[in-house]
């Protein structure tokens, strides 16, 4: 192969937008690069129950899920270390598929950017069957325990709350360097807000509100824009469903208020333009959105995080005072609209957005290994 392997678990979408944008700033320094998901190389036994039981918990057992992801939570890197060799007895007899395909594709370098991956890649590197570098990229603001494997050449982390985190649980400072969750390159890129509001024909003297409610229950969504509607702010909300026709069905018959305006999408492809325009994001609290939305200095209202990774994330985005976090839809549209009436306030919560935000983080992540690689190649033309 003679590249770069770029491993991911198609648990959530974060993991697999992560894997893709380092795998298009590699190819902007010149070097290929293959993203692959460890659970195609599955047997199907694994594939599923991994699936199933994602989806059922975070979905329909929140409670449970939450329960599950702080009790696993190991306090230090030894018993981390500990309990994730465990897992890996368990998963690498469905996994022999991916073991041999990383053996065959002899990469430059290898880089996880899920746990369930870097489990085995950690194992393989420690038997000495995996002779490459091997880095994890974290993808959670706050890192759980499953991340930490030994033999681990470098951790690539959101912030300097993950690091410090990471330093308390025992990963000595070295290996680890804060580079921001990587998203697109296209979020390096300046975008001029009114240009942008001019070209989806957005108001561009009036307020803009996004609501992302694919990932929320509709009958939520539904009370958060029926009310935002109501109000006396002139300007337009615009609610992204993505793949959620539910959501869309469930307002189908809702239509613009006296003064604020409705913009319904489906799944689109310019969600960095839109999160660009905006005045204010609304939305859950998944690592990469987050991401996304700080790397264009766009202040934040999360509701509904996902118990464990997401309410970390959310944790981390209001401690930076990027932005605030409610648990009852009702709460949403006035604090919103006061938001959108405080513009000082605003003003704040955008640098700060932009201060912890990182749109170069894919960059970064790259150029430090393949400036690894180049050291390494030397020292061994010296050698």
């Amino acid at each position: 192969m003679a590249g770069i392997l770029i491993v991911h678990a198609s648990l959530g979408t974060g993991h697999l937008s992560a894997s893709n944008a380092l795998a298009e700033a590699f190819r902007h320094y010149g070097r290929d690069a293959v993203v692959i998901d460890v659970l195609d190389y599955a047997n199907p036994v694994l594939r599923t129950a991994l699936n199933q039981y994602f989806k059922q918990t975070t979905e329909r057992a929140q409670s449970l899920y939450k329960l599950l992801y702080s009790q696993s939570d190991a306090a230090d890197v030894e018993d981390a270390f500990s309990g994730n060799r465990m897992l890996t007895m368990l998963e690498r007899p469905f996994l022999s598929q991916f073991e041999q395909l990383v053996s065959d594709l002899k990469p430059d370098a290898v880089i996880s950017a899920h746990p369930v991956p870097g489990h085995i890649l950690a194992h393989n590197k420690q038997a000495g069957v995996l002779p490459q570098p091997l880095y994890v990229v974290v993808t959670d603001y706050m890192a759980h325990s499953s991340w930490l494997v030994p033999g681990v050449d470098r951790y690539f982390v959101p912030s300097d709350f993950t690091r410090r985190g990471l330093l308390m649980r025992g990963i000595p400072p070295e290996l680890l360097e804060v580079t921001g969750i990587p998203v697109s390159l296209e979020l390096s890129e300046p975008k001029e807000a009114r240009r942008l509001r001019e070209q989806y024909e957005l108001p561009v003297d009036r307020c803009v509100l996004t609501l992302f409610g694919g990932g929320i229950a509709p009958e939520r969504v539904r009370l958060m824009v029926c009310q935002m509607l109501e109000s006396r702010t002139e300007g337009m909300l615009v609610v992204v469903a993505g793949r959620n026709e539910r959501l869309e069905s469930a307002l189908s018959d809702v239509s613009d208020g006296p003064n604020m305006r409705l913009r319904l999408y489906g799944q689109i492809n310019h969600v960095d333009d839109l999160v660009t325009a905006s005045d204010l994001v609304i939305s859950k609290a998944g690592g990469l959105t987050v991401s996304e939305v700080l790397a264009r200095g766009t202040p934040l209202v999360i509701i509904d995080p996902v118990p464990g990774q997401e309410e970390w994330n959310a944790d981390v985005v209001v401690g930076a005072g990027a932005g605030i976090q409610l648990r009852m839809p009702e709460t949403v549209p006035p604090a919103a609209l006061y938001l959108l009436n405080q513009p000082e306030r605003l003003d704040v919560m955008r640098r700060q957005a932009r201060l912890i935000g990182r749109p170069r983080a894919a960059l970064d992540v790259a150029g430090s290994i393949l400036s690894d690689l180049a050291d390494q190649k030397a020292s061994d033309r010296v050698a």
